[in-house]
């Protein structure tokens, strides 16, 4: 069974192809350094169309979480731990939390990032306990 496949365009490729690599990317304001994600076509801040990338630090904290039982998902066991976490470099992302029994997970709990290569096309960003 093959998982699914994230949506990859001209305004993501960049942080996929960081996953590769093992980097964590986040999208960057070349006028005026705002970071953000999800990463998008203009800045937010100043409306400039100058993209650029960062290498995030690859922590952060868990924000807020959900525990995903059903429906099952190609590729997956089930239950998930999906959690939105406060990365040290000022953006919010979502990701999944591996390692952590979905009745140990908290908000506030320190997170890192690590990287599950699927294939030679796909590195997905999962994330540890800290």
């Amino acid at each position: 069974m093959s998982v699914v496949r994230p949506m990859v365009n001209r305004d993501s490729q960049f942080f996929w192809d960081g996953t590769k690599l093992g980097e964590l990317r986040i999208q960057r304001c070349n006028a005026c350094g705002a970071v953000r994600f999800p990463p998008g076509p203009a800045c937010q801040s100043c409306d400039a169309y100058d993209r650029g990338h960062v290498v995030a630090a690859g922590t952060g904290t868990v924000y807020s979480y959900v525990v995903h039982r059903h429906p099952p998902v190609p590729g997956k066991e089930l239950p998930i731990v999906i959690a939105l976490i406060d990365l040290v470099d000022g953006v919010r992302m979502v990701g999944e939390v591996v390692d952590v029994a979905d009745d140990e997970i908290e908000i506030g709990m320190p997170l890192r990032v690590d990287f599950n290569r699927v294939d030679d096309d796909l590195t997905l960003p999962v994330w540890r306990r800290a």
